[in-house]
């Protein structure tokens, strides 16, 4: 046996039981990842819109930027385009909140272009929207593959959006072929003001067509262009305004799931599910997963973001985000289920850490058999523990009164119990945090 220093054991013993864990001052991540990246380019855009203002609003706009000698931009694109860009900038946040990766490329596009305007104008009131837009762009690079989600439009949809640019081309086509035949209307560029216009039931007054021809063809850009224009609002509004109705209700649509990361994704609700949501508490954003719309409305307040659907389903695991989870919890009452859930989960994340509740000791080699990584049985716990108390050897209550316990310092959960450590005790420890010293002594 080899003599080891008392502060060397010392030291070792403290190490094991005592880790000093390090708390990082800053969390760089949650100011680098996908959800700063959002809100910065929303500030962006609301900046560009100010910025734009203050251009539009001055008399005579001076270009005094490092740019001017090398780019020759005309001067009403300089004065209209902060404004220009704001409004493409605010769809594209809506965009890159969905994780659209459509959204990123406009965005990387745009907050390029919108560098110029600064560097060509040098305002005072441009040097905040330039310096923002300077930090904004290498986190959009930085997190470019967060925002990988395609463009799913539905079949309406696309035909909505194919309608109108069908109308917008053939009024644009037709207006300038029938130029002669209306006042004012002399380019390309009147004819789709004319279009436009038209369209949106504005109607300035200022083109007008002076033939009968001409008018026929007004009516039937009237009749195409406002049927079109009202489908699409149906098909691309409506969405989103189910979306913001089923938040006021208390249930999650997939789209407000995209910029999670790091959560918990509890898969079905079931007797333990109550005390897992204590436990993980405010710190730990967390997922819940379940077909029953009476369990959803009986957890609305609760602080968790519900999703209605079935946990097997491998497309509903991917709208609760799994792929960017930290773990997933599966914890219903219905084992045969819960195992159809562990192996979607996998499906979908391999390498995600996944905790099932089995319900009944026999089904615990199953739930690891299909890829489960620990498997709690509470009731087989439970009954160890009645056992126990019953007989009179050791009493429960050390265990779970230490389990609610924190320890002031390191914030790890300790109890001292007698030898009682089963295999189900021993595993409800390492996921609860739980360090158990194991004596010889009774109390």
């Amino acid at each position: 046996m080899a003599n080891v220093p008392e502060d060397s054991s010392d030291r070792t013993l403290e190490d094991v039981f005592y880790p000093a864990d390090r708390v990082p001052f800053v969390e760089w991540d949650e100011l680098s990842g996908a959800k700063p990246t959002v809100v910065l380019t929303g500030t962006v855009a609301l900046l560009a819109f100010v910025t734009g203002l203050s251009n539009l609003s001055q008399a005579s706009l001076a270009l005094n930027g490092p740019l001017t000698a090398v780019v020759d931009l005309p001067l009403p694109f300089v004065r209209f385009g902060g404004v220009l860009f704001a409004f493409v900038l605010g769809i594209v946040t809506v965009g890159l909140q969905r994780r659209k990766q459509l959204a990123w490329r406009v965005a990387a596009v745009v907050l390029l272009g919108l560098v110029v305007l600064p560097l060509t104008t040098f305002q005072p009131t441009d040097i905040p929207l330039l310096l923002l837009t300077l930090v904004t762009y290498p986190l959009l690079v930085r997190n470019r593959h967060r925002f990988d989600q395609s463009l799913d439009l539905s079949p309406i949809q696309i035909a909505s959006l194919s309608a109108i640019f069908g109308v917008v081309l053939y009024g644009t086509v037709g207006a300038y072929g029938l130029r002669g035949q209306f006042l004012e209307l002399d380019s390309w560029g009147d004819a789709v003001y004319y279009v436009v216009v038209t369209i949106a039931t504005v109607g300035y007054g200022d083109i007008t067509p002076v033939t009968a021809e001409a008018r026929w063809f007004s009516l039937s850009i009237i009749l195409f262009g406002t049927g079109a224009f009202t489908v699409a609002v149906g098909a691309l509004i409506g969405p989103a305004i189910e979306s913001r109705m089923a938040t006021a209700f208390g249930v999650m649509t997939a789209s407000e799931l995209t910029l999670l990361e790091d959560h918990v994704v509890v898969l079905g609700y079931g007797d333990v599910t109550a005390s897992l949501l204590e436990e993980l508490g405010d710190e730990t954003e967390v997922v819940v997963v379940t077909p029953d719309e009476e369990t959803v409305a009986s957890l609305q307040g609760e602080g968790v973001n519900l999703l209605t659907g079935d946990p097997t389903d491998e497309d509903v695991l991917r709208d609760a985000r799994v792929g960017t989870a930290s773990g997933v919890v599966v914890g219903s009452n219905d084992d045969a289920r819960d195992v159809l859930a562990v192996i979607a989960t996998k499906n979908v994340n391999p390498d995600i850490r996944t905790v099932a509740a089995a319900t009944a000791e026999k089904h615990v080699e199953k739930f690891r058999a299909v890829g489960a990584d620990e498997v709690i049985n509470p009731r087989s716990i439970g009954g160890r523990l009645l056992g126990k108390s019953v007989l009179g050897r050791e009493s429960s209550e050390p265990l779970l009164d230490g389990i609610v316990a924190d320890d002031g310092e390191s914030g790890d959960h300790r109890v001292t119990v007698p030898t009682l450590a089963s295999d189900g005790v021993d595993r409800l420890a390492s996921r609860c945090g739980i360090v158990i010293y194991v004596f010889d002594t009774e109390y």
